[in-house]
């Protein structure tokens, strides 16, 4: 089996997948920010193993993708422990079957690359890939798995967190699809503002993408932790894969190790 990790600025989500298919058998989050040593993580890897009945002696890889060095830096170390050998951590140069076609390729977060990855072995057709994370990403990758470039834009935590940090009297609200558009309670209109400037940012953005890339027939897919939140409601969205970076991971872990 293996474990695949994407380290991301807020969580940290963890995989199983069964080698040579992508079912994906466990996952797990976790909070990025909260500081652990390497020997805290594998306790805590260990753990999480052992309550889902998997034991690490059936680990056969570990795959990293990380846009947090000092979290790489102690997850490798924590993972050579776990699995016996280092991880395979991906980044922009790691030799992939795919191209970054952008001004500063080096620059590319691994979640992107292997959101490129994934798209071209899974969809094999022009996609954008939206990223519903910390920040919400959209990539544009053609069927031939060429990062042509996208869109970096605020997340949704991130309009949460402003409203509660800024204003002294509105509070801090769980980010659900309300039920109507007009809230009539404070906690009701914060969650409609947020939400549906996520599901319209979507839309709108993707329009765009899609008239200045000028593509035929492009399929866009909806990942990352909000993907299920926002994605059913994005007329835009053709479909939903919340774990497509983690798939990512263990296609690159294998075309790397060959």
């Amino acid at each position: 089996m293996e474990l695949v990790i994407d380290v991301g600025n807020s969580e940290t989500v963890l995989g199983i997948v069964d080698p040579g298919t992508l079912d994906l058998r466990e996952h797990w989050r976790l909070s990025t920010p909260i500081p652990r040593t390497p020997d805290e993580y594998g306790l805590l890897l260990r753990s999480l193993l052992s309550d889902s009945g998997i034991s690490q002696d059936d680990l056969t890889m570990a795959v990293l993708g990380s846009v947090v060095p000092s979290a790489t830096r102690i997850l490798t170390d924590a993972l050579e422990q776990i699995v016996g050998e280092a991880p395979i951590v991906v980044d922009a140069g790691s030799p992939l079957p795919i191209r970054l076609d952008v001004d500063e390729p080096l620059t590319v977060g691994a979640d992107r690359i292997v959101n490129t990855l994934a798209a071209k072995e899974m969809y094999g057709r022009d996609t954008i890939a939206v990223d519903l994370g910390t920040a919400t990403t959209f990539d544009c990758i053609t069927a031939e798995g060429v990062f042509v470039g996208g869109v970096i834009a605020q997340g949704l935590e991130s309009g949460l967190e402003w409203l509660g940090r800024r204003t002294a009297k509105l509070p801090r609200v769980e980010l659900i699809p309300p039920e109507r558009v007009i809230g009539r309670r404070t906690e009701a209109c914060i969650q409609s503002g947020v939400f549906f400037s996520a599901v319209d940012a979507v839309d709108g953005i993707v329009r765009r993408i899609l008239e200045e890339w000028q593509r035929e027939e492009v399929y866009v897919v909806a990942t990352g932790g909000y993907a299920t939140v926002i994605g059913p409601h994005a007329q835009t969205v053709d479909h939903i894969e919340p774990f497509l970076t983690l798939f990512g991971l263990a296609l690159a872990g294998r075309s790397i190790r060959g």
